[in-house]
């Protein structure tokens, strides 16, 4: 591992670079980003915090105030070059959620499955129950010693990326846990994690329940207007909390088409991370994920190109994800 990790040092080394969230960061990947920049500090190596989209959630303005994160929306940045160095974080080239901007990706730290399969010069892509937990490990096994800052915001993206270790989680996802809990400053997440519900949320709440649609204990709810992805998120964990729910399928109305959040509490025979990806590709998206969440997106013009009206939207994705959950099981 040592030795892999020194190959990311090699390669970004001497060259302009960026750390790049996916385009709406959480926190883990604000944790990730943040604790990656120190980690390459550590070695000398300066680089700049940059994503695409926007920040949404009163609870990442508190982190990132309340830790000192420099953070950069893209559209600020008017200087990068095709030739400045990329280390993508939380995400990898080519996803929905991950805007392509002018610089080179020439490395990649990332907890998801791969989805479109892309070449960098130093990739680290493996599953795990957070990206905070593989930027964690970097510290461990290069002995890089550690502020409270970068412990607390590390330990924050992995609780809530893995829902305070009931979902997804690893064994390294419990060894890099107790490594961080004693360097972690507990106050501070607690702060950042108090009154997280926002009121404006409560419509998203509202709309979802109004909608909901349970079969076979798979829930479906419509959020019919545009909403972050955390607060889609947020809304699919609420849904799969349900008795009745094994599974949840849970979509925003975009501009351009469908934001989806996909919730299992059964991946060993509902994958969401599979079922999401066969099932939207069958109607013209894109998706993918882990066993126990997943993402994706479908194009207004995909449901529109044969004629279909929006009363039957609901039935045609319904049927998609039904479809691929029995050739699951």
């Amino acid at each position: 591992m040592k030795q892999q990790i020194q190959t990311l040092l090699d390669v970004v080394r001497g060259h302009k670079l960026y750390i790049q969230t996916h385009n709406f960061p959480d926190p883990d990947a604000i944790a990730s980003a943040f604790g990656l920049q120190y980690f390459f500090r550590h070695f000398g190596i300066e680089s700049s915090l940059i994503y695409d989209g926007s920040i949404d959630r009163s609870a990442l303005f508190k982190m990132i105030e309340l830790m000192g994160i420099e953070f950069t929306a893209a559209q600020q940045v008017s200087d990068m070059l095709e030739n400045d160095y990329i280390v993508t974080v939380d995400g990898q080239k080519y996803n929905t959620n991950f805007t392509d901007l002018p610089g080179d990706e020439v490395a990649c730290i990332d907890h998801h499955p791969t989805v479109i399969p892309c070449e960098y010069r130093y990739k680290d892509v493996r599953i795990a129950g957070s990206c905070s937990t593989l930027i964690t490990q970097y510290y461990m096994e290069m002995d890089v010693p550690m502020t409270t800052n970068v412990a607390t915001a590390l330990l924050y993206g992995l609780q809530v990326d893995t829902d305070n270790l009931t979902r997804g989680v690893t064994e390294l996802d419990i060894d890099v846990f107790s490594y961080l809990y004693k360097k972690a400053n507990q106050s501070i997440i607690t702060l950042i994690s108090t009154g997280t519900m926002e009121l404006t949320d409560l419509k998203a709440y509202g709309a979802a329940i109004e909608n909901i649609h349970i079969y076979k204990n798979t829930g479906y709810a419509c959020i019919p207007f545009d909403c972050p992805d955390a607060l889609i998120a947020m809304v699919s964990d609420f849904i799969l909390s349900l008795s009745e729910v094994t599974f949840c399928v849970t979509y925003s109305l975009r501009e351009n088409g469908l934001k989806f959040s996909i919730r299992s509490s059964i991946p060993n025979l509902m994958n969401a991370g599979v079922i999401t990806t066969n099932a939207l590709k069958s109607i013209g998206g894109s998706g993918g994920g882990h066993a126990t969440m997943a993402g994706g997106f479908l194009p207004i013009a995909a449901l529109e190109k044969d004629g279909i009206d929006r009363d039957h939207w609901d039935g045609i994705i319904e049927d998609a994800f039904q479809s691929h959950m029995t050739q699951t099981n």
